[in-house]
């Protein structure tokens, strides 16, 4: 990675971080509610996907500041998906983030609580961002409901409910690609897209910053699939061979190691070809786009 793209993800995690540290504070909620909110929101991570919603708008005159609780409110939304499909119910994981997941510190109810606490609260900050001057009330509206539908059944859930059910066979390369798309694509693409809406942008740079995130989002899941294989725990900060011991459907099963490897390589190929037009401008998404097949976390 280089220092440029370096600087400017530490400069925005900073950021977001200190956001999440305010939006969770949650006065007046019972205290071990909140501990096991902030236990799991606050414990690090790449910030991926905030920074991706900053990173977009940014592209269209925004600043980071503009668009910080739609930022944040993605975040609690991912976390909140972690909580859940780390239970015993799901895929039932002993590390997050380099720690004991929150079922395992907090109870499997007060991290079902958790999840369901972050996941409300993400919407009540989403909704701060009709406040937001340069971003207007219609913007946010629009923002709000894309957030939920790809967060939703027709999304982020609606995948995990189709990984769950093709567990102990192998899926095809039609079925395995739909499955991804929903359960970690759909909030790739919100993330982008939500940027480029909130800052106005035309339909034709939304649907290019889209077709950019489907990509992305494929070879990150792809990625993550090899890391599953070929990874170390100690530097992805959690549990690898999970897949293998549930027997799902990965694209290391369906293609091989090799084989997964360049399918992610082609994915963020054509990412990239995707904003291409957007220039100079797109060098953020640019740069995390080739940074995810070199990721060792």
């Amino acid at each position: 990675m280089n220092p440029e793209l370096r600087h400017y993800l530490a400069d925005r995690r900073a950021a977001v971080e200190e956001a999440l540290d305010q939006y969770s504070a949650c006065p007046g909620s019972p205290p071990r509610l909140v501990e096991a909110m902030r236990y799991s929101l606050l414990a690090g991570g790449k910030r991926l996907r905030p920074i991706l919603v900053i990173a977009a708008a940014e592209m269209f005159g925004l600043s980071a500041a503009d668009v910080m609780p739609t930022a944040c409110a993605l975040e609690m939304i991912h976390t909140y998906s972690l909580i859940h499909d780390d239970l015993p119910c799901m895929d039932d994981d002993d590390l997050r983030r380099g720690r004991p997941t929150s079922h395992k510190v907090f109870g499997e109810a007060m991290a079902v609580l958790a999840g369901d606490a972050l996941l409300t609260r993400a919407f009540a900050v989403m909704a701060e961002q009709g406040r937001v001057e340069r971003v207007g009330p219609a913007r946010a509206l629009r923002a709000i409901a894309e957030l939920a539908e790809a967060a939703g059944a027709a999304g982020m859930v609606g995948g995990q409910v189709e990984d769950l059910e093709w567990e102990g066979r192998q899926a095809g390369e039609e079925q395995l690609e739909r499955i991804h798309s929903l359960k970690t694509g759909a909030l790739f693409r919100a993330a982008v897209r939500l940027g480029g809406v909130l800052a106005g942008a035309a339909e034709a740079d939304v649907a290019r910053l889209d077709d950019f995130a489907a990509h992305f989002g494929l070879a990150f899941q792809i990625w993550d699939d090899v890391l599953d294989v070929a990874g170390d725990a100690a530097l992805t900060g959690k549990g690898v061979g999970r897949d293998a011991r549930q027997q799902k459907s990965t694209y290391v099963t369906l293609h091989g190691l090799e084989g997964a490897q360049e399918r992610a390589r082609a994915a963020v190929q054509r990412a990239l070809e995707a904003i291409a037009p957007f220039g100079a401008n797109g060098w953020v998404l640019q740069g995390l786009a080739k940074y995810v097949v070199d990721r060792a976390t």
